[in-house]
C-alpha cells in the first residue's frame, strides 16, 4: 500500500507536501470564514472563490506547456516559494487589522495564477519520482496526503480562528511551505533530455488540446470531471453558510464539516492505494459520481450538525474515488511528451471549472438559499454519471489500447502512438519534450 515511499525522491516530496497541505487547508478555511465574517454574503464568498480559481482555467494550458518544456523540479520549487510569500502577505495584512475583502480577492487571484503552473507541473512530476509500475500507488498516496491534511487542517483552523483569529492560520500556512521547499531541494533528479522545439508555444498548447479531444476515453473522463467540479464541488464554498445559518454553529462547526469530507476521502485513498491495476476504474467512476451527487442531496436536507457531518463522509469518499480514478486512467493513457499539457486540461476541468461553479452557486444561493443550490448540484452530478455510464463501454477498447501502448512507461510514446500524434497535430515530428 505504501510502496511508492520506497523511492527517496517521492518520500521527500510526500513528507514536505503533507506539512504544507495542512497549512493550505488551514488558510482555505480561515479565508472563507474571514470573508463571511466581514460580509455575511454568500455572493461575496462565491466571488472570492471565483477569483482564486479562474486563473487556473485561463493559465493552466501555459502551465502545462511550461511543464513539458522546462524542468518540472525547478518549476515546483519556484511555485511553492511564491505561494509561501503570498501567504505571508495575507497574514501580515490580517494580523495588522487592515485586511479588506478586495485584498483577499487579489491575493487569491495571484495564488490562482501560481497554481495554474504548479498543479499540472506537480501532476506531471510524479512519474519522475517513481518507477512506472508504482505510478498508481503514488497517485493514490498523493490523494491520501491531500485528504489527510484535509482532516487535520480544517480542525486546526477551526480551533485557531476561534481562539486567536484568522491571521495566524495564514502565517502557519506560509511557514508550512518551508518543509516542502527543503524536501524539493534535497532531491536528486535526473534531468530530462532537452529537445529543439520547431513550432510555436501556441501550436504546442493546441497539440495537447487536440490529443485530449480526439482521444475518446480521456475526453469522456475530463467532461464528467468538469461537470462534477462545476455543479457539485461548489458545496464547499457554501459551507460557512451551512455552518452559520443552517446548522447554527461557528468556525469549529465549519472545521468539523470540512474535516468530515476529508475523513471520507482519506478512506477512499486507502482503497485506491491497495489497487495494482486500472481494470474496473471506469465502473468505479460511474458509481462514485452518482454517490457523490446523492450524498449532496441528502446533506442539503439535514438540519443537524452531527447528521451533516455523517453525510459528508460518503461525499468525500465518492469525490476522491472519482478524482483519483480519473487521474490514474489519464496518466496511464497519455505519453510523457504530452503529460504536462494533458494534465493542464485535467487541472482546468478539476480546478478551473470550480470558479464558475463557485460564482454561480453564490449567486443562486443568494436567491434560493444554500440547501436548494447544493441539492440541484447533486442532481446534475447524478445525471452526468448516467450519461458517462451510457457512453463509457464504447471507449473501453480504445482505453485498453492506449494503456497497453504506454505500458505504464514514462518515456517517449511508441511508434504507433507517434503516428497517432502526428495525425492529430497535422504534422510530423512532434516538438514536445520527453525523457
Amino acid at each position: 500500500m505504501f510502496r511508492a515511499l520506497g523511492h527517496r525522491n517521492y518520500r521527500l516530496f510526500f513528507c514536505g507536501q503533507i506539512i504544507s497541505l495542512i497549512g493550505t487547508w488551514m488558510q482555505s478555511i480561515a479565508q472563507a470564514w474571514l470573508v463571511y465574517r466581514l460580509t455575511k454574503s454568500p455572493l461575496l464568498l462565491g466571488l472570492v472563490g471565483f477569483s482564486g480559481q479562474i486563473p487556473i482555467f485561463i493559465f493552466a494550458p501555459l502551465g502545462g506547456l511550461f511543464a513539458d518544456r522546462h524542468s518540472r523540479h525547478r518549476t515546483v520549487i519556484a511555485t511553492q516559494t511564491t505561494s509561501m510569500l503570498l501567504a505571508f502577505i495575507l497574514a501580515a495584512l490580517t494580523l495588522l487589522g487592515n485586511v479588506r475583502v478586495w485584498e483577499v480577492m487579489l491575493l487569491a487571484a495571484l495564488l490562482g495564477v501560481v497554481n495554474a503552473f504548479d498543479i499540472p507541473t506537480r501532476q506531471a512530476f510524479i512519474i519522475e519520482m517513481v518507477v512506472p509500475e508504482d505510478l498508481i500507488n503514488a497517485i493514490a498516496l498523493n490523494s491520501a496526503m491531500f485528504n489527510g491534511a484535509r482532516i487535520l487542517g480544517p480542525a486546526i483552523a477551526g480551533i485557531t480562528v476561534a481562539a486567536i483569529g484568522e491571521g495566524w492560520c495564514f502565517f502557519a500556512n506560509g511557514a508550512s511551505y518551508i518543509a516542502v521547499i527543503i524536501g524539493l531541494l534535497l532531491m536528486t533528479i535526473t534531468p530530462r533530455e532537452r529537445t529543439v522545439h520547431t513550432v510555436s508555444g501556441l501550436e504546442s498548447v493546441l497539440e495537447g488540446f487536440r490529443f485530449v479531444w480526439h482521444t475518446g476515453p480521456i475526453r469522456a473522463l475530463l467532461l464528467l470531471l468538469g461537470l462534477v467540479s462545476l455543479t457539485g464541488m461548489p458545496y464547499a464554498v457554501l459551507m460557512p453558510v451551512f455552518a452559520d445559518k443552517i446548522l447554527h454553529s461557528d468556525a469549529r462547526g465549519l472545521g468539523l464539516l470540512m474535516g468530515s469530507t476529508g475523513v471520507g476521502a482519506l478512506l477512499a485513498t486507502l482503497v485506491m492505494a491497495a489497487r495494482r491495476e486500472v481494470r474496473g476504474l471506469g465502473r468505479w467512476i460511474i458509481f462514485a459520481s452518482s454517490g457523490f451527487g446523492l450524498s449532496l442531496i441528502l446533506f442539503s436536507f439535514s438540519r443537524s450538525l452531527l447528521l451533516s457531518v455523517a453525510l459528508l463522509l460518503p461525499a468525500g469518499f465518492c469525490m476522491l474515488i472519482q478524482m483519483a480514478s480519473s487521474n490514474t486512467l489519464i496518466q496511464t493513457m497519455v505519453p510523457d511528451a504530452l503529460r504536462g499539457r494533458v494534465m493542464s486540461v485535467y487541472s482546468m476541468m478539476f480546478m478551473g471549472m470550480a470558479p464558475f461553479g463557485a460564482l454561480s452557486a453564490g449567486a443562486i444561493a443568494h436567491h434560493v438559499g444554500a440547501p436548494l443550490t447544493v441539492a440541484l448540484g447533486g442532481a446534475l452530478c447524478i445525471a452526468g454519471s448516467m450519461v458517462f455510464g451510457w457512453k463509457w463501454p464504447a471507449f473501453r477498447g480504445e482505453a485498453r489500447q492506449l494503456i497497453v501502448a504506454q505500458g505504464m512507461r514514462g518515456g517517449e510514446p511508441p511508434e504507433e502512438m507517434n503516428g497517432q500524434l502526428d495525425a492529430l497535430s497535422g504534422r510530423k515530428n512532434s516538438s514536445s519534450s520527453g525523457h
